[in-house]
């Protein structure tokens, strides 16, 4: 295993632990409040997994700095994953290490200078991705609006929520891996 994925790993560990420790002991009891069956069939709370009804908000905190740490992982793995989709071959020897064919003077000075360029591959997969992330998008933003206009308002937001950010994120780092060039610059800096 890589030394910095062991030092990543224990500083994540030396977070939870004592976070998940203080988050087992729970809050104190209290009475649940139910919702009257006979009037309303309405629950709220039923969801395809069985969670817990209540958290307290030690809970709470752990389980969003774990969500948290997650989501930078599952960012990160989506960035380099389409990243090496939109360019599986990247030769740098075929990319203008000089700057030619480049006219950015605005990039250029006397202490910065364009050292690579990768033009954008403008493939139609890339199309294809972005079409079918926004219709994603939009399918998950037309539950999520559908979910807060039922009488229930809360069994799925998170999932509906989460599908639409993801989604979003996902058109953002297709656009970037397909549609933009990259261009590495080096700049001289005095200490």
């Amino acid at each position: 295993m890589d030394r910095r994925t062991i030092i990543i790993v224990g500083i994540l560990l030396a977070v939870l632990l004592p976070m998940w420790f203080i988050g087992l002991q729970g809050e104190p009891p209290s009475e649940e409040i139910e919702i009257d069956h006979s009037v309303s069939e309405i629950r709220p709370l039923d969801g395809f997994i069985d969670t817990p009804n209540k958290l307290s908000p030690s809970q709470v905190g752990v389980i969003v700095w774990i969500a948290l740490f997650g989501l930078v992982g599952v960012t990160a793995f989506f960035h380099r994953f389409m990243d090496r989709a939109a360019r599986p071959n990247a030769d740098t020897d075929a990319a203008l290490t000089d700057g030619s064919g480049l006219t950015a003077s605005w990039i250029e000075t006397d202490d910065r200078w364009i050292v690579g360029y990768h033009s954008s591959s403008d493939a139609a997969e890339g199309l294809i991705a972005m079409g079918g992330l926004t219709a994603l998008t939009i399918a998950f933003a037309a539950l999520f609006t559908g979910e807060y206009l039922t009488l229930a308002r809360t069994q799925y937001f998170g999932i509906y929520a989460f599908g639409m950010f993801m989604s979003l994120a996902g058109l953002t780092v297709s656009y970037y891996a397909w549609f933009m060039p990259h261009v590495e610059v080096a700049e001289r800096r005095d200490h």
